[in-house]
């Protein structure tokens, strides 16, 4: 058998009893270190050779570090540690940054002769192997420091692998089964492969520390052959930083510094003696000895709990042998028995750890009997800081922490894998520095906190809901994410799932970033209609028939036309019938069937189009498709942060900067690595969002929006409701928009009929949106709207129908369907029958769109005055009684001397011929006679 091929038990299974074997060890240890040694013997020799071709070459794998949420403060650049994430509580210092007594410490109770051995002190190996012999259970320590920091890197680069070696074993039992049961391979979840991964670190630990037998003399080998590597190849004093910086003191707590500040709330570098011993004696056996939780947190082989803290009445029956060193002090009169019971009555184990740390301290001379006395009478008083992990700690910021960390578990940029991402952000030791502004951070959290309460009882209404509210203000000119308030407390605690006062979900997001599908944005969503209005070259003065009404069928060249084949009508809020009117209008008044009336003059592929180039999709993440009528009015899911950003675009020119929460990220070497791609990009045509701009101007000067302008600064906006579900206001200087919503977050509570901190619910919009909005505007100050409307404020003149001769409903309608409002006059005389139209003002031709019109229907009394000139007096009169008029007479009389004695002839009448006049008007007849009288 070639000898790389050859195993420990192998070699050692050709020696002759215990005692070749320990000599066998001290040989190798010999052999390697001093190479000068002679070694004579087969076994000797055999186990020498194998010796030499263990893996020597052990890869030093970066440290799992935590990764840091950083914010600047506008005020003074200062920069500020937000959150962290991390699976290893660890923060590495360099060596200067420890202190002296803390190598002291260490070394004393663990290698004392680490300066001069070659990586391997031969006493203390050897000694522990005999014993691992004799004792033939679990191997014991005799490890030097360079060997514990090979187990550490070696336990280190288990525990990296866990999760990966969790779903890999979890897989392959799953398609085991699956194979002999012949169903499907069950995947397993996420709670199955979080229980595996704990099992693996656990075994991790096991591994490298307490295997038995000759397994344990083969790893105890292996670690020898690296730790001798790794002296040749680092010095001595960077191999004591590097151990300390990666070694374990219990639960997540890693590195000396990180467990410094954790249990006394003190750097490494002011550690005393004191607590530098009761660290150093931790390393042992770090979740036994961790100071954190005195009331037994780990417990013994039968199941019983160890107390680290001797319980009250039961100092006496602690094993008195951990406080020789204590005793001793009492017996020689250096302390009394009450000083060695304050002392003893504390973290009981850890205290007997430390004396003899301690005692190794005094007895290699690293401090004197004073200092000695001092730290040994000296109860152990932990200081623990627990460091803030997680959202949690960033308490109403929380849902702005959250958010930035969904980006980051979901986006390429930190990982290819959803476990290369979990990986980069628990151990990757990243400084993440976030958009959000400290400043309206705080005064959108006060806003919601004023306004919004967590949770609401006792909906009125057949169906209960979740009171849900959240804003969110972005920086339009660059996309980054200034704040995000939510109503909610945050809590990751499945257990608080069902409670309505606390919610994991980020309102303000999306499925991806904040794990939240979104809300019904009302008419919110009536925008990306203006815009696709206005694209279509429409004018916003423009006219059209917003009256509420049926509308038949809307063209969508996308996914196919909607037809109207129930007749249904969509109501406009409150009952309110419509009217005729312009863009302007219907935006300012929020009128759906004004909305439905340009709808139905454009192509509903072109509203999804314009909604998705201005960055909104469902809140699930798929596109708008606007396959139905009431999609234009905003019945789809749509999250915050996708609206402020939309709005945004309008306010900049109609440039829509993606919204981002992530400025930079700086690797531990400080080397800046790439960031999410987000990007600002002309989606509208300049004179599209001006045109815009003014009709959403109209909303908050004296429109539906009006309550939520603060006045001080030119804004933009639109209000939205869908049914009595959900409230928004979405508004926007040219710096900054902000998106209110209030609502159920499930379920379907009326928000109009309820109240809560002085406001019915449905209108605490207005209150969050103006106190979030006001702050930004004094931040980020904002300029007027542009004017450059190109002619998309047009006055638009319409076709203007001839309707006389009409019946008045039929003109009525008529008229209305081409864009015009109607008045109905009097009625006027006519030689029409009654009803119908006998004149309209004005006149068919050309109008101006949605101006009035007057129709006057006919009362059926009107007659034409005939044509009775050139006949006598009487026959003129006569065929005036004979046409209906019976009070024809004499009109004026003109002398003609032509005419011969009686003769008269009609000259005209007043009215005059051919005039519509009423049958009982007076007619008189105009005549000339020889002689007047």
């Amino acid at each position: 058998m070639p000898d790389t091929k050859r195993t420990t038990s192998g070699v050692l299974g050709g020696l002759a009893g215990l005692v070749g074997l320990s000599a066998v060890a001290g040989v190798l240890i010999t052999a390697t270190v001093t190479p000068a040694i002679a070694v004579s013997g087969y076994a000797a020799s055999s186990a020498i050779t194998m010796f030499d071709n263990l893996p020597s070459a052990l890869d030093i794998e970066k440290l799992m570090l935590p990764s840091t949420l950083i914010y600047t403060n506008p005020d003074n650049g200062e920069e500020v540690e937000f959150a962290t994430f991390y699976d290893q509580n660890r923060s590495p210092v360099d060596f200067d940054q420890v202190a002296p007594v803390m190598y002291d410490a260490i070394l004393s109770s663990e290698d004392p002769r680490y300066y001069q051995h070659g990586g391997v002190d031969l006493i203390g190996t050897t000694r522990a192997m005999l014993s691992n012999l004799r004792g033939g259970g679990e191997t014991q320590g005799g490890s030097s420091i360079s060997q514990q920091y090979v187990k550490n890197i070696l336990v280190q680069k288990c525990e990296s692998n866990a999760e990966a070696e969790a779903r890999s074993q979890l897989t392959d039992e799953a398609e085991k089964a699956a194979e002999a049961s012949g169903e499907d391979v069950v995947q397993p979840t996420g709670d199955e492969v979080v229980a595996r991964r704990d099992q693996v670190l656990a075994q991790c630990w096991t591994d490298a520390t307490t295997a038995a037998g000759s397994e344990g003399i083969q790893r105890k080998l292996q670690e020898m052959r690296y730790a001798i590597a790794l002296e040749q190849k680092y010095s001595k004093n960077d191999i004591l930083l590097g151990y300390l910086n990666i070694a374990n003191f219990g639960g997540q707590t890693y590195g000396i510094d990180a467990a410094a500040q954790y249990y006394f709330g003190v750097p490494a570098s002011d550690v005393s003696i004191a607590q530098a011993a009761t660290l150093a004696g931790m390393v042992q056996n770090p979740n036994t000895y961790r100071i954190d939780k005195p009331e037994g947190s780990i417990s013994n082989s039968d199941g019983s709990v160890m107390y680290n803290k001797a319980p009250d009445g039961l100092i006496d029956d602690i094993n008195t042998s951990m406080f020789g060193p204590l005793q001793a002090l009492v017996d020689d009169g250096t302390i009394t028995q009450e000083q060695f019971v304050a002392a003893a009555d504390g973290y009981s184990a850890t205290k007997g750890r430390q004396l003899y740390v301690l005692s190794r301290l005094l007895g290699d001379g690293k401090i004197n009997q004073e200092q000695y006395v001092a730290a040994v009478i000296e109860p152990i008083t932990p200081n623990v800081q627990a460091p803030k992990t997680g959202c949690e700690p960033a308490g109403g910021a929380a849902y702005f922490c959250q958010y930035v960390k969904n980006t980051v578990l979901s986006d390429k940029a930190f990982g290819e894998t959803q476990e290369d991402r979990n990986r980069t952000l628990q151990r990757g030791g990243l400084k993440i520095y976030i958009t959000m502004d400290p400043r309206l951070q705080i005064n959108a959290e006060a806003a919601m906190s004023q306004i919004v309460p967590t949770s609401i009882e006792g909906w009125t209404g057949a169906e209960t809901g979740r009171l849900g509210s959240a804003t969110a203000s972005i920086d339009n000119t660059t996309g980054r994410v200034l704040s995000i308030a939510q109503n909610t407390k945050f809590s990751e605690n499945a257990n608080l799932a069902s409670d309505p006062n606390y919610s994991s979900l980020v309102y303000a997001g999306n499925s991806v970033t904040g794990k939240s599908g979104g809300f019904n944005v009302g008419s919110t969503f009536k925008l990306f209609t203006l815009i696709a209005w206005l694209e279509a070259g429409h004018s916003v003065n423009e006219s059209l028939n917003g009256v509420n009404r049926v509308f038949p069928k809307m063209t969508n060249s996308c996914t196919g036309d909607w037809t109207n084949t129930a007749k249904d009508k969509i109501g406009n809020f409150g009952g309110v019938g419509g009217f005729v009117g312009t863009p302007m209008r219907f935006t300012s008044t929020s009128l759906n069937s004004g909305y439905l009336a340009m709808a139905e003059k454009l192509d509903l592929c072109d509203i999804a189009k314009v909604a998705a180039k201005m960055g909104v999709t469902r809140g699930d993440g798929s596109p708008i498709e606007m396959k139905y009528a009431n999609n234009v009015i905003g019945d789809d899911n749509i999250s915050p942060i996708a609206m402020a950003g939309a709005y945004g675009t309008v306010a900049n020119n109609g440039v829509y900067c993606q919204p981002k929460v992530i400025d930079r990220v700086v690797d531990p070497e400080g080397v800046e690595l790439p960031i999410p791609e987000r990007t600002c990009t002309q989606v509208i045509d300049p004179k599209v969002a001006a045109a815009a701009a003014l009709a959403l101007q109209g909303v908050m000067n004296g429109g539906t929006g009006s309550g939520g302008n603060p006045g001080n600064a030119p804004m933009l906006g639109k209000t939205g409701t869908h049914e009595a579900i959900q409230s928004w206001l979405v508004e926007s200087s040219t710096h900054v928009a902000t998106a209110a919503w209030v609502g159920n977050s499930t379920g379907k509570g009326d928000i109009f009929r309820r109240s809560a901190n002085g406001y019915q619910l449905s209108n605490m919009r207005y209150a969050l949106a103006r106190q979030t909005q006001s702050l930004a505007n004094a931040l980020y100050p904002a300029g007027p709207f542009s004017t450059d409307f190109g002619d998309l404020t047009r006055q638009v003149l319409a076709d203007l129908p001839n309707v006389v001769g009409m019946p008045v409903d039929q003109a009525q309608k008529t008229l209305e369907e081409a864009g015009f409002q109607v008045t109905v006059g009097a009625p006027v005389d006519s030689t029409e029958g009654a009803g119908i139209v006998a004149a309209q003002d004005p006149g068919a031709g050309k109008a101006p769109g949605g101006s009035m019109i007057t129709i006057s229907p006919s009362n059926g009394e009107g007659l034409a005055v005939p044509d009775v000139a050139g006949s006598s007096l009487d026959k003129a009169k006569s065929d005036l009684r004979a046409a209906g008029f019976g009070r024809a007479g004499n009109g004026t009389c003109t002398v003609d001397a032509t005419l011969e004695g009686n003769e008269t002839k009609a000259t005209g009448t007043d009215p005059a011929a051919g005039t519509v006049t009423n049958r009982n008007t007076q007619v008189s007849v105009n005549y000339t006679a020889r002689e007047c009288r």
